[in-house]
């Protein structure tokens, strides 16, 4: 898997609804080396499945390792959601319509199901990897007691064991220091990071003293008014906290953008990091940040600024994605 990975949930329905400018973006992305590309059947509710389907069909298939993945609810009905053997099977038939193949490489269960046991959510992925339809799985936002739960059924039932976890990981959420990332270490669980630029806080665009770019996330409240709201005393800090962090970053001769995804790959753990742009002129930003190498005096700075294992404000993520 290439050290970064492409994230479409910004592509299509409430976000890019260019078609013919996501897919530009899809084939940039290959055509710069990146060869994993990630979705999901709720991002635009579907359209971006279809749109990264259709922009990989035919000889690019072969080429990206396509991931994509079930959980939140898709529609009124109880049983459209969820880890049950019922919907994830459904699930998994509905996004390989939306993508246009017959395969998919990789199929995260979006979160895990606390009304569902384990080991029947295990059985499902356990079918659809032995009829083809599914090559690996993984899980995403899991708690350490959960990645290790899920290793243990696996291997007691002789399951398809979960190969991946996809976390919330960047300079301004270490939370997953703590467990996440050296219980992935241990049971050999490859690291997929999303949200390195914590939601846009990272991309170097946001001063306390002005209001948000336009069509920004912050003016378009995007995830959550909260993440945004800046009476909170998590989000003002979030500025002074920043401001540090661009300073190191202007020491280190690098962008701000840059400092966030070069920290999350100093980490050992770390598969990949998900860079999820809405428009080229991001994707161009971010595709600079591939081979960054943070020296160990910049890493001390970034500890001193926002240290091992904290939150500046644990509310976020916690909503759905």
């Amino acid at each position: 898997m290439s050290t970064l990975s492409l994230g479409t949930m910004m592509f299509g329905r409430g976000a890019n609804e260019d078609v013919d400018a996501c897919t530009e973006m899809i084939h940039r992305s290959l055509d710069a080396g990146i060869n994993h590309i990630d979705t999901a059947d709720g991002y635009g509710r579907g359209e971006s499945e279809r749109i990264v389907g259709a922009a990989i069909a035919g000889r690019r298939r072969d080429d990206v390792v396509l991931a994509t993945k079930c959980f939140f609810p898709r529609g009124p009905d109880v049983n459209e959601r969820g880890g049950s053997r019922r919907w994830i099977r459904r699930a998994a038939e509905a996004s390989l319509q939306r993508l246009h193949t017959e395969y998919i490489d990789l199929f995260y269960l979006h979160r895990l199901d606390p009304d569902t046991d384990i080991d029947e959510s295990l059985m499902a992925l356990e079918d659809l990897v032995r009829q083809g339809k599914v090559l690996y799985v993984g899980t995403s936002g899991a708690s350490g007691s959960q990645l290790v739960e899920c290793q243990w059924a696996a291997r007691e039932q002789r399951r398809t064991r979960p190969v991946a976890e996809q976390a919330h990981y960047s300079l301004l959420a270490r939370a997953a220091e703590y467990d996440v990332l050296p219980t992935c270490s241990r049971h050999r669980i490859g690291v997929i990071v999303y949200g390195p630029l914590n939601g846009g806080w990272l991309a170097d665009k946001y001063r306390r003293d002005t209001p948000p770019p336009p069509e920004s996330r912050a003016a378009r409240g995007f995830y959550s008014r909260t993440w945004w709201d800046r009476s909170r005393p998590e989000v003002d800090a979030k500025f002074d906290i920043v401001a540090d962090l661009r300073s190191i970053a202007d020491e280190a001769g690098l962008t701000l953008p840059q400092l966030a995804v070069g920290f999350v790959l100093a980490h050992p753990a770390i598969t990949s990091v998900l860079i999820g742009p809405r428009t080229p002129e991001q994707l161009d930003q971010l595709l600079t940040c591939a081979d960054i190498a943070l020296s160990p005096d910049t890493l001390a700075a970034i500890d001193r600024v926002v240290p091992p294992g904290s939150d500046v404000d644990p509310t976020n993520f916690v909503v759905v994605r």
